[in-house]
């Protein structure tokens, strides 16, 4: 699914309505996707929109401002009203002075003279009116800013959102919270702490990413009801990571086949103090559904690494302190001739020699190779051997690695994951995934895609060494080196959500992923 920063987003609205589309048709489609989504997900087993008195009718207050956002909220406040709730309405504005947009302004007048109570707030002094509303509150509806924000929100539309924040109901925002910057993500002022989001027609950038992912809750993609050539034809080089780009480039298993037809993979990993890495990356390239892997391994931990794997090809290989040797390299060239992916850097070690070592391989290695852990650490004194990589590279840095390699500060690639991620796989031509919340997959042709699986259980030692297994073994299998990247990404944090339950956040640990993963990829078949 396309993903559209906000100044796109009302590009496409514009391209809409010269197409023909009124834009009173467009906000009638937003309200009542608006009003589908709270009856779909706001509403708990003590509410109903049923009538026959069986429940008690929710209690709902919409609170609107001037703009298309707040008559996409009077849309839905009129939809709920006919479903039977108790609809209460606010709009931030003076009555009859011109001050909402025309299409709002139209939407007020036919929710009035269909019953509803509709009360408008010129100013500060009106506030008591709608705190009191909202204690009673069962959902709240934030209409009140919509895409064009820019800075903090000031006056008493930021009292507004802080009442609404002190509501204790449940808030559902209209398009995105209001205070969240649709182009950044930033929030720089009061935001309205949303428990639903229903953003209109595609997602917006701002919500995906944080700290404005924090206020959105859970999102929902609303219909509005845009051509869908027009949707397909608009130029964005942003997409969310979801089933549908997933469930159809992942590997489909053949009646007819053998281990041959799944990818060999040759994972070069571990160091003294460090199988644990060598051992998760190798296990989850099998789980992926590799048809064979290989170890290569220092060679004083063979006996602990064919002790812990039993479908794993162990190759010790020559070693110094407990790390790969310079004087392996011959060694695993040999062993490289019969394999398709190499991956490369769980656990390895910065051992002087072991980083001559990787520098070597990724300047003669002919395999596409993914590189993580202590493989991009070993090239951060010299990035320029990504660039003599002979095959496709697909990099998986977290902000701290790739500050190593591009030399800026974390802070400044956490403040804008998506440009330093495309800027990174430009400069080196490789793909690269930026590993983090929310993990980001940029190619050199400047797309780049936005993950929307995960939890902070992966924040564990261990599940980056998964992460890699599994795109070296979806690259073996013959995806392209983003598909591969986009697959293990989603599915890595796919994983993670679905052990959530069961183990929670915090005791998640990487083993979890490796014995949930078959579960979770025979989803897909």
């Amino acid at each position: 699914m396309k993903v559209l920063t906000g100044s796109q987003m009302m590009e496409l609205d514009r391209r809409a309505q010269e197409l023909g589309l009124d834009v009173l048709v467009l906000m009638e489609n937003a309200g009542r996707s608006v009003a589908q989504a709270i009856v779909e997900r706001a509403l708990n087993p003590s509410l109903s929109l049923e009538g026959g008195g069986r429940r008690k009718r929710p209690r709902v207050v919409v609170v609107a401002g001037k703009g298309n956002n707040g008559g996409d909220g009077l849309v839905a406040a009129r939809h709920l009203l006919n479903l039977g709730a108790e609809v209460k309405v606010f709009i931030l504005a003076e009555r009859g002075q011109g001050q909402l947009s025309p299409p709002a302004e139209r939407n007020a007048a036919i929710l009035e003279k269909a019953g509803a109570a509709v009360e408008y707030l010129p100013d500060e002094a009106g506030l008591a009116n709608l705190a009191a509303a909202l204690e009673r509150a069962d959902i709240v509806v934030d209409a009140l800013l919509g895409l064009g924000i820019a800075g903090p929100v000031r006056g008493y539309y930021a009292r507004a959102i802080d009442l609404i924040n002190a509501a204790g109901a449940f808030v559902v925002a209209v398009d995105l919270p209001s205070g969240l910057e649709a182009e950044t993500g930033r929030v720089e002022g009061p935001c309205v702490r949303a428990r639903l989001t229903v953003t209109m027609g595609l997602p917006k950038l701002g919500l995906l990413l944080y700290p404005g992912r924090e206020f959105v809750g859970e999102l929902v993609v609303g219909e509005v009801g845009y051509p869908r050539g027009l949707v397909e034809g608009f130029d964005s080089k942003l997409e969310l990571i979801d089933r549908e780009l997933v469930a159809s480039p992942l590997p489909r298993r053949r009646p007819y086949s053998h281990k041959g037809d799944y990818g060999r993979i040759f994972v070069l990993a571990g160091s003294r103090g460090y199988t644990g890495a060598a051992a998760l990356a190798a296990e989850a390239a099998l789980r992926a559904g590799a048809g064979l892997v290989t170890l290569g391994i220092p060679a004083s931990l063979n006996p602990i690494l064919e002790e812990k794997l039993t479908e794993v090809i162990t190759r010790p290989l020559p070693e110094v302190d407990g790390s790969l040797a310079f004087a392996a390299l011959g060694e695993i060239e040999e062993s490289l001739k019969p394999q398709d992916v190499l991956a490369l850097g769980p656990g390895l070690s910065r051992h002087p020699e072991t980083a001559r070592l990787v520098k070597e391989l990724i300047k003669r290695v002919g395999l596409p190779a993914v590189v993580d852990a202590d493989g991009l650490n070993n090239l951060s004194d010299e990035p320029e051997a990504i660039r003599e990589a002979k095959a496709p590279l697909v990099l998986t840095p977290h902000p701290g690695e790739l500050s190593r390699l591009n030399k800026k500060a974390i802070a400044e690639i956490e403040a804008d994951r998506v440009g330093a991620a495309r800027a990174f796989a430009k400069e080196y031509n490789v793909i690269l995934v930026l590993k983090g919340v929310p993990t980001v997959v940029a190619t050199p042709d400047g797309r780049c895609y936005i993950n929307s699986t995960g939890n902070s259980g992966l924040a564990s030692g261990g599940s980056g060494d998964v992460l890699t297994g599994l795109i070296a073994g979806f690259l073996g299998q013959g995806l392209e080196p983003w598909q591969a990247a986009v697959c293990g990404v989603y599915l890595h944090g796919l994983t993670a959500d679905r052990l959530k339950p069961e183990t929670g956040e915090r005791a998640m640990i990487a083993g979890d992923l490796l014995k949930k993963l078959p579960q979770v990829l025979k989803e897909f078949e």
